[in-house]
């Protein structure tokens, strides 16, 4: 992909409203669950940093699908893993928390930063530290009433609620005021990866696109 400005990625990963939420443990099958995934539309990718070898693992899908994806790293916890998944290739950062030197370290690079939180107290503070968007997570805890509830005080919040978004809801999340959202099992599907049915994977994408009306 081509150099983009923190403010174009910003932009991208709106107009795109899903990102696709990677965790597994075998390395061996994920340039196949990403192409899988992106074949079906969705080109917003988190690789998180469970994933065994990370790091290498975002080289790895950078350099193979440099001009059609959005990639970013996730579960970052420090400013280190931030400084390392971004020289890899992340075009955005995610963290479950909220610490300042991620989103400055972020920033250095010109990458975006999405920090997490939980409360509005949380998500407005991370806001004046400048993270670009905030994560709701975990969401499912709170609802999408939640959302429409905060953005009515704090309406230049950018909410990506995480954990209980599915592919019949996220349209929902989305309506309630949400940026985008991040989807992790209900579109990568374990049970098939366990089968390498990668069109299962492909067709969760299509059928997540056709809600959300991305195409």
């Amino acid at each position: 992909m081509k150099i983009m400005k923190r403010e174009e990625i910003n932009a991208e990963i709106i107009k795109r409203k899903a990102i696709a939420v990677i965790r597994i443990d075998n390395l061996s099958k994920l340039l196949r669950i990403v192409e899988a995934i992106a074949k079906g539309g969705v080109s917003t990718i988190e690789l998180t940093m469970t994933i065994p070898n990370a790091i290498e693992a975002l080289k790895i899908v950078g350099k193979e699908f440099k001009q059609d994806l959005l990639l970013g790293v996730g579960t970052v916890l420090t400013k280190e893993i931030a400084d390392k998944s971004i020289n890899a290739g992340a075009k955005f950062v995610v963290s479950p928390i909220l610490k300042k030197e991620i989103i400055k370290a972020s920033h250095d690079h010109n990458v975006s930063v999405i920090s997490g939180t939980f409360s509005p107290t949380e998500m407005q503070i991370a806001y004046e530290e400048g993270a670009d968007f905030v994560k709701l997570f975990p969401a499912d805890n709170l609802g999408m009433s939640f959302i429409s509830s905060v953005k009515a005080p704090l309406p230049h919040l950018k909410i990506i609620p995480t954990g209980g978004v599915t592919i019949e809801n996220a349209i929902e999340w989305i309506n309630a005021g949400a940026s985008a959202v991040g989807i992790g099992s209900a579109l990568v599907d374990k049970n098939a990866i366990e089968a390498d049915n990668y069109a299962k994977l492909t067709e969760n994408a299509k059928k997540l696109c056709e809600n959300l009306k991305v195409y």
